[in-house]
């Protein structure tokens, strides 16, 4: 989907018992789960998912990762993770927003920052490759990701 200029993917999580700590709320490194599940549901709309990258021969490893808790999310209770690619040319850049469907309160908002890696030399690339510049461009050409 397309929003404010960026390609986005929605999932809902449910929040389980094993995801909350010793006082009924989820403990924050539950986050970055909900966080990457949304990234590749994002990936995966564009066209982008494990296997082509993959195939590529290019990794797209984290080197940054920002979160920011807002209000705490508890035992039972259905989250939805936006994840929005707003930076696509020397590296990727998407931001989250995590919040509560039946009430519409944030939760909590993130971003990462991915660079490509050429996965047979290990080796920084300074531009995005063409392949997912490519199909980047056509999303957005669609209208939707």
């Amino acid at each position: 989907m397309r929003a404010q200029g960026a390609l986005f993917a929605d999932v809902d999580v449910d929040v389980r018992f094993h995801d909350v700590d010793m006082v009924g709320v989820v403990w924050h490194g539950h986050y970055l789960r909900y966080l990457e599940n949304a990234r590749w549901a994002l990936m995966n709309e564009l066209g982008y998912g494990l296997e082509r990258m993959l195939e590529s021969g290019v990794a797209w490893p984290i080197v940054e990762l920002q979160t920011k808790y807002l209000s705490p999310a508890r035992f039972g209770e259905r989250l939805r993770v936006r994840a929005s690619l707003v930076e696509w040319e020397a590296r990727l850049a998407v931001n989250y927003l995590v919040t509560r469907p039946l009430d519409g309160a944030r939760i909590a908002r993130g971003r990462t920052v991915q660079v490509a890696v050429d996965m047979r030399s290990g080796e920084l690339q300074f531009a995005t490759p063409p392949d997912f510049v490519g199909v980047v461009r056509a999303a957005l050409a669609r209208g939707n990701a």
